[in-house]
C-alpha cells in the first residue's frame, strides 16, 4: 500500500513537471511568435511616409464644408485606393457657419478688442449695458434688460444658454467676459434663430465695464457684427475596409482606426489633424498585406472641428450587429507635434478598456512603460463610447502652443513622435488582429453615455 502511494506521488510529480514544462515551452513559443508578429509591423511603419502625407494635407486649411476639405477627402480616398482598398467617400450635410467678416465693440466711445462666438448672429446695436450676472434665468429674472445690452460672466451654463436667456428677456445684444486670464474663444453650440448679437471680452475688460455699471454710470455700448453666415453644407467621411484574411476562420470582430481630416479656419492643421489622418493611411498600408483574423476599418472623419459631426454620422449609420462586433476604436488626433507633451490616451469615462489595455501592453513592450490614460472627450472617440464601443483617443498632452493657429505647420512635426505612436498603435492592433491572437483581453465595456465635448472651442 505504501509502495503504491509512493508510486502515485512520483507519477503525479512527473505529470506536474511535464505539464509545467509544456506550459513553459508553450509560453516561450507564444512569446517568440508574438515578437515575430510584432516585428512584421515594426519593419513596415515609416514615419517618412506619414510626414509626406502631412506635407500634402497641410498646404492649406481644410475647413468642414469647403472645397479644400473635399479635396482632402479625395486625397485620402485616392491614397487608400492606390493601396488596393475598396474606398468610399460618404457625404453628409450639416449646418455650417462662416465667421463674421468684421466685428467691433465700443463702450462710451472707447474701442475694445472683442472676439466672436461661432454661430453668433449679425447686428448693429447701440444701447445701455446692464449687469446680467452669470446670465442664468434666475440672474435675469428681476432684471430690466429689455432693449439693452447684457454683460454676463463666463461660467455655470453654456454660452448659448446665456444668449438665449438674455434674448428671452428682450435684450438686444450680449457681452460675455472671461472668468480667467486670456482671450475667450467660444461657440454657441449650433445655429439658432433666437440668438442675438454676442461678443466676448477678456476678464480685465469685462470687470472694467462691470465696475462702471456698479458705480451707476449707465455705460452705453455699441455691438457690431457683419458678414456672419449660417447655411447648409456638405462634409465627408472616407472609409476603407480590410476583411479578415480567413473567410471561414475569422473572429467576426471589427477594429476601427480613425482620425479627422478637417481643420479650423486659418490653420493648416499639420498636427490637428493631418498627423492623425496620415497615420491612418500609413497603418492601412502596413496592414494591407499582413494576415489578420479581424476586420479592420480605416476611417477619416469630416466636420470634427464643428462638433464631432463626421464620427456622429458614422456611428449613427452602424447597425446593431456592427456595434456589437466592433471591439475597439483607435482615434488618432494630434499625434506629431514636436512641442506638445508626452503621449497619453483619453477615454470618455476615464476607465480602461480593450483599446487602452492593448496599447499599454504594446507600449510597455516597446518603451518599457505603459502609456498613461485619463478621462477626456473632445474628439471622435466619444460617439463610439456613447454606444458602448471600447475606444480611446491617442494625443500628446499638453498641447502645443500653436494649437488652432496659423502656426500649426509642417515644420513643427516630429518624425520621432510619429514613429512612436504608429508603432504603439500598430502593434496594439496587430496583437488583437493577428490570426493566432489569444483573445485574453475582454471585448466590451458597459454602454457609456457622455455629453458631447466639442474639440473646436469652448461652449461655456
Amino acid at each position: 500500500m505504501k509502495k503504491t502511494v509512493i508510486s502515485l506521488a512520483v507519477a503525479t510529480s512527473l505529470t506536474l513537471s511535464f505539464t509545467s514544462v509544456q506550459a513553459a515551452t508553450s509560453a516561450s513559443v507564444n512569446a517568440a511568435h508574438n515578437q515575430s508578429s510584432e516585428q512584421k509591423v515594426l519593419k513596415k511603419v515609416s514615419a517618412e511616409k506619414i510626414y509626406q502625407d502631412i506635407a500634402y494635407l497641410s498646404k492649406k486649411p481644410r475647413v468642414a464644408g469647403t472645397e479644400s476639405e473635399r479635396e482632402a477627402a479625395t486625397f485620402v480616398q485616392n491614397r487608400l485606393s492606390r493601396l488596393g482598398y475598396q474606398s468610399a467617400v460618404g457625404p453628409f450635410t450639416f449646418t455650417g457657419y462662416t465667421p463674421a467678416a468684421s466685428f467691433s465693440l465700443s463702450v462710451n466711445g472707447t474701442s475694445y478688442s472683442p472676439t466672436t462666438f461661432t454661430y453668433s448672429t449679425n447686428g448693429n446695436v447701440t444701447a445701455e449695458i446692464v449687469d446680467g450676472g452669470l446670465g442664468t434665468k434666475d440672474n435675469l429674472a428681476n432684471k430690466d434688460v429689455k432693449n439693452k445690452i447684457v454683460l454676463v460672466q463666463r461660467g455655470s451654463i453654456t454660452f448659448g444658454e446665456k444668449v438665449l436667456n438674455a434674448a428671452e428677456k428682450g435684450a438686444t445684444a450680449v457681452i460675455i467676459f472671461n472668468n480667467t486670464d486670456g482671450e475667450l474663444n467660444g461657440t454657441l453650440g449650433g445655429a439658432n434663430d433666437n440668438y442675438i448679437p454676442s461678443l466676448a471680452v477678456t476678464k480685465e475688460e469685462g470687470e472694467k465695464i462691470l465696475t462702471s455699471i456698479q458705480k451707476g454710470e449707465k455705460p452705453s455700448g455699441t455691438v457690431k457684427i457683419e458678414g456672419a453666415v449660417v447655411s447648409e453644407r456638405t462634409s465627408y467621411n472616407v472609409t476603407a475596409t480590410k476583411p479578415s484574411t480567413f473567410e471561414k476562420k475569422g473572429t467576426n470582430d471589427i477594429i476601427v482606426v480613425g482620425a479627422h481630416h478637417d481643420s479650423v479656419a486659418g490653420a493648416p492643421g499639420a498636427n490637428d489633424d493631418a498627423s492623425g489622418t496620415a497615420m491612418v493611411l500609413e497603418l492601412a498600408r502596413v496592414f494591407k498585406t499582413l494576415p489578420t483574423d479581424t476586420e479592420l476599418r480605416f476611417v477619416t472623419f469630416g466636420a470634427e472641428e464643428v462638433g464631432l459631426l463626421g464620427s456622429e454620422h458614422y456611428v449613427s449609420e452602424l447597425s446593431e450587429d456592427e456595434k456589437n462586433r466592433i471591439v475597439g476604436m483607435f482615434n488618432l488626433d494630434m499625434v506629431g507635434s514636436r512641442d506638445a507633451g508626452d503621449l497619453v490616451m483619453n477615454t470618455a469615462d476615464g476607465t480602461p478598456n480593450l483599446v487602452t489595455e492593448l496599447a499599454q501592453a504594446s507600449s510597455t513592450r516597446l518603451n518599457g512603460e505603459p502609456t498613461p490614460f485619463q478621462a477626456g472627450g473632445r474628439s471622435d472617440h466619444v460617439p463610439f463610447a456613447e454606444v458602448g464601443i471600447p475606444s480611446a483617443l491617442f494625443i500628446h498632452s499638453p498641447s502645443e502652443p500653436w494649437y488652432h493657429t496659423p502656426e500649426d505647420t509642417l515644420d513643427k512635426i516630429s518624425k520621432e513622435k510619429l514613429q512612436d505612436v504608429a508603432e504603439i498603435v500598430g502593434t496594439a492592433i496587430y496583437d488583437r488582429a493577428r490570426p493566432d491572437h489569444q483573445g485574453s483581453l475582454g471585448k466590451k465595456s458597459a454602454t457609456f453615455k457622455a455629453p458631447h465635448l466639442y474639440h473646436e472651442q469652448d461652449i461655456k
